[in-house]
């Protein structure tokens, strides 16, 4: 049901200091989208009349990307508190607003069922507020939400302030709230910054309504993990292996095998066909999908890529912006570039690099090889150390390689060239024309055999090896002369001096 009467408001103003980043935390990622992106998703089911972010630190990133996924945006500037940011979006809420739900921009794993539940929840109560709380089995730094005996909140006592009775409960603030706008406006203007911080928090606001005697109500989140917000690359880390649990879960749920599936990263817009098989370590990213009975083995990397039917992807093969069609074999340490399309039955081997090129039904390019640009017809096979030479420095050019081509090991195609249906080309070759069906391309020097010049060399070196080995014994002969023959010499100066005296 749209909640034509209701804003939500969007806490995205922060820096998040604790980061020990350059970049808002907002926009750091947690499973596969910045935060803000996932929290602006969870809102939009609400049918809120409107979803308004506010903005502060890198203004215009955040508000580009609030504003590509439909929310409005309001600059808060400087930033002094939660109080103050909703003072800031009061400027920018439709007029016909009378509820405002406020959610923190870095929540990412917050449901839109959670939020319907509270928008219900204070609707039906008649409150001035009510809160989104949660039961932590370790509720420590949180502020601790204390009810009266009709189970209306009485307080929210942060943990510094609590008594060891309060501290003892379990149920904790997470910062999400409903409000009435006409209830939640004069207590706005009559907070007072009178904290370290010098700050207008929200948290003052929920105690000057208790001490209006106005309702105020809790709703309970249905998972405390939805409240985790991420003020350090900790948190961010225990976000993202929710989410991946979640997404794993989903799959497994659909029918999809997974190993392992604490080491598989998968984005939350993957999708995948029963019977599959995922192994251990493989990152499915984007809006990946995969077909039916598939494979995809240990450290394969999948983004935006389309994989049909009955399709093995090697181990470590890497796969961007490309399509595999029916019963194709990917793999292993293949890579497959944007444009890279490998039609049904086609196979792709170890160490082959596809870039926007399509390989037609049947088509093999066991190993070692690079096809760019290039069309490759059915049934052909490229022989290991192919290359399709697209790029003369300036531009690129279209290599066209007919049905049932015979490619031999270790050949170039210079394009743009063509090779016609049913041709071979020679191995070794360098193909700088086109080759006409069923020709044979040949372009190398011609073969000659020189009868017995191996046997000739051989013994060439070996006499060599022995006149060397004949040079140097000479030399050290000399050598061990001069130094025997020296000593002789100086004895015989010494000798004649003495006959002298």
């Amino acid at each position: 049901m749209p909640a034509a009467d209701t804003v939500i408001v969007i806490l995205a103003a922060g820096k998040g200091t604790r980061m020990r980043s350059d970049l808002a935390k907002v926009l750091h990622r947690a499973g596969g989208r910045p935060l803000l992106e996932h929290v602006i998703r969870a809102c939009q089911p609400v049918k809120a009349a409107q979803i308004l972010a506010v903005v502060g630190h890198q203004a215009e990133e955040v508000g580009a990307l609030a504003e590509a996924l439909g929310a409005d945006t309001v600059k808060q500037q400087p930033q002094r508190g939660t109080g103050h940011a909703l003072q800031v979006a009061r400027r920018a809420m439709r007029k016909s607003a009378k509820l405002v739900i406020v959610v923190p921009g870095d929540a990412p794993l917050l449901r839109a069922e959670t939020l319907t539940a509270l928008l219900d929840t204070h609707r039906r109560g008649e409150a001035a507020a009510t809160i989104l709380s949660a039961e932590l089995n370790d509720p420590t730094d949180y502020g601790r939400v204390v009810r009266d005996s009709e189970g209306r909140v009485q307080a929210v006592v942060e943990e510094k302030a609590a008594t060891p009775e309060q501290r003892a409960i379990r149920e904790v603030n997470s910062s999400i709230y409903c409000f009435t706008l006409e209830k939640l406006w004069p207590c706005l203007s009559a907070l007072r910054p009178d904290n370290a911080h010098r700050e207008l928090y929200l948290t003052d606001a929920i105690a000057l309504l208790r001490q209006r005697n106005e309702r105020v109500l809790a709703q309970v989140a249905p998972d405390a993990n939805e409240i985790l917000g991420c003020n350090t690359r900790a948190n961010l880390a225990d976000v993202d292996r929710i989410f991946r649990a979640r997404k794993a879960a989903e799959l497994m749920e659909a029918g999809v095998t997974i190993y392992l599936p604490e080491t598989v990263g998968i984005d939350p817009e993957v999708s995948a066909g029963p019977d599959t098989l995922i192994e251990p370590c493989v990152q499915l990213l984007g809006k990946t999908r995969i077909g039916a009975r598939c494979t995809i083995q240990t450290g394969s990397v999948l983004r935006d890529t389309r994989v049909d039917d009955d399709v093995i992807i090697g181990a470590h093969s890497v796969l961007d912006s490309s399509r595999v069609g029916n019963k194709a074999h990917v793999g292993p340490f293949a890579r497959l570039r944007p444009g890279a399309d490998i039609r049904a039955g086609a196979h792709i081997g170890n160490f082959v690099e596809v870039k926007n090129s399509v390989v037609h039904e049947g088509a093999k390019a066991g190993h070692l090889t690079y096809l760019g640009d290039a069309s490759i017809g059915r049934e052909a096979n490229i022989g290991a150390g192919t290359i399709t030479c697209n790029y003369d420095g300036v531009a690129k050019h279209e290599t066209k390689i007919g049905n049932r081509v015979f490619i031999g090991s270790d050949s170039a195609l210079v394009a743009p060239v063509r090779i016609g249906d049913g041709a071979y080309v020679a191995a070794g070759s360098t193909i700088t024309e086109n080759v006409p069906a069923d020709a044979l391309g040949v372009a190398r020097g011609r073969q000659t055999n020189k009868l017995g010049w191996a046997a000739a060399r051989r013994r060439e070196l070996a006499r060599a090896g022995r006149d060397e080995g004949r040079k140097k014994s000479r030399r050290r002969g000399k050598v061990v002369r001069r130094a025997k023959a020296k000593p002789r010499r100086r004895a015989k100066r010494k000798s004649s001096k003495r006959s002298r005296r």
